[in-house]
């Protein structure tokens, strides 16, 4: 909160409460401290005292929690344990996520520690960053298989006992993209073992349809007979040169297949642990997954199923709204994922998000990793709000009260504007809600004007008069 002010007041601006139904065209939000006091309609109230904030054509509305990103810790990265990036990424994405409205975020990599989110040599973000657990026998394995390089004895050595007394707040992500043939093989393994093998550069979309040629969309090998296609993709490529399409589905195969099994049997272990400790999991949810994710649901129901990216490209739009609607039947949450679907269409479109979103099947939305590029959240919420998919109520509330209600560990008290919850707010413009303006987390502004907020304080450096108006 501004320095000197006992409450900060949001005046003049509409208030979409986050609980999926609620929009209030002319509002008041009053926090103290770190909670808030007060939500009302209307514009008049005494002010004397408070900081206040001017909300006049922006949208007010919960801080936005990501229950599924990746590349926001110092740790090992993925589901394949990989090595930890490098410093300044880490504040690229973090800071990336903030500016674009996020307060919350789960970083599902699975492997690394809770004390790898902010270690005393880093310097402290004022996002509120979580991590998961995947710490089971055959999940370590499967990263050890495909790469493993990040994980040092005591990844290796940590329980999922021992991460959720350090503060885990889900299990997952079980599988990834790496173990399982997914995007991160499109974008990196195979375009690397290609490029050592040829000296060959090939889009993320060309990996992809090679591995679809070698092993068909479920992996199980099914793109035997697409042979001609391979031969095909290599000759447009100028692969064919360097390799024979033998050589190139013994690559693929190599680089794919390896810790599928052990990826998949890590699914049972986390299902197991899910229950026992009555947590959330989060599974990567794809065509070669779906098989198995659908045995879990119905065998053990009590396990808190969350299918992370449901919209996955490996599905066709039919495929995506008959699984979702069969794992909702059995008692799964179902996730959409932005990738870098929305707008930036770097590897993936969007057709499965919509076919999801329409068919009435998302119960939350995150960004998960599309190496790095993904869409922001709210960007696929205005996105949704324009095509009338949904009502700016129903869509905020996949970002927030829904987080909220299914992920209670992480975010149960915050992501619905209401007295005594945590005062996360993100005041969006109301033409569009993507352009956001500010964002305050445990009542403190994080960024003010698109910016961040630099200084001793959250507004050290900021007059009250700079900062009472839009």
């Amino acid at each position: 909160m501004s320095i000197g002010f006992r409450d900060t007041v949001v005046i003049n601006g509409s208030v979409i409460t986050g609980d999926g139904r609620t929009f209030l065209e002319k509002a008041i939000v009053r926090l103290r401290d770190d909670r808030i006091v007060e939500v009302r309609e209307g514009t008049e109230m005494a002010t004397e005292g408070a900081f206040i904030i001017d909300a006049t054509g922006c949208t007010v509305m919960p801080g936005i929690i990501n229950a599924h990103a990746h590349g926001c810790i110092h740790g090992p990265t993925m589901p394949s344990g990989s090595m930890p990036f490098a410093e300044h990424h880490v504040a690229y994405f973090r800071n990336r996520h903030l500016l674009s409205g996020t307060t919350t975020l789960l970083n599902v990599c699975g492997l690394a520690a809770p004390d790898e989110i902010c270690p005393p040599e880093t310097e402290h973000h004022p996002l509120d960053i979580h991590v998961s657990t995947a710490h089971t026998p055959s999940n370590i394995a499967a990263a050890m298989e495909i790469d493993g390089k990040g994980l040092s004895e005591r990844h290796r050595a940590l329980t999922i006992e021992q991460m959720i007394a350090d503060g885990a707040k889900a299990l997952g992500e079980a599988g990834g993209g790496q173990t399982l043939g997914g995007g991160a093989q499109d974008y990196r393994f195979i375009p690397a073992a290609i490029l050592t093998a040829t000296g060959v550069a090939v889009h993320p979309k060309v990996a992809r349809s090679l591995k679809e040629a070698v092993l068909g969309r479920s992996l199980k090998g099914d793109g035997a007979a697409d042979q001609p296609v391979l031969e095909q993709l290599m000759e447009s490529c100028g692969l064919k040169a360097h390799l024979g399409v033998a050589e190139m589905r013994e690559l693929i195969v190599k680089t794919v297949i390896p810790p599928v099994a052990l990826s998949l049997q890590g699914f049972w272990e986390i299902a197991a642990q899910a229950t026992r400790f009555a947590l959330p999991a989060i599974f990567h949810t794809a065509l070669p997954t779906i098989e198995t994710l659908l045995k879990i649901a119905a065998s053990n129901p009590a396990c808190v199923m969350v299918a992370g990216h449901a919209n996955h490209p490996s599905f066709l739009p039919e495929e995506a709204v008959r699984f979702g609607l069969e794992l909702r039947n059995r008692g799964a949450a179902i996730d959409v994922s932005t990738l870098d679907c929305v707008h930036t269409r770097w590897r993936n479109d969007p057709d499965n998000l919509d076919a999801l979103i329409e068919a009435g099947l998302a119960d939350t939305i995150s960004t998960d990793f599309a190496g790095g590029d993904w869409d922001s959240i709210l960007s696929a919420v205005q996105r949704m709000v324009t095509k009338r998919q949904l009502s700016a109520p129903a869509a905020v509330a996949l970002a927030t009260g829904n987080v909220a209600r299914i992920f209670p560990q992480l975010a149960g008290d915050r992501g619905v504007l209401e007295t005594g919850r945590r005062a996360d707010l993100t005041i969006s413009e109301s033409h569009n809600l993507s352009r956001v303006r500010h964002v305050i987390i445990k009542g403190e502004v994080a960024v003010w004007n698109g910016g961040l907020i630099d200084g001793s304080g959250p507004v050290a450096r900021t007059s009250p008069a700079e900062i009472t108006a839009l």
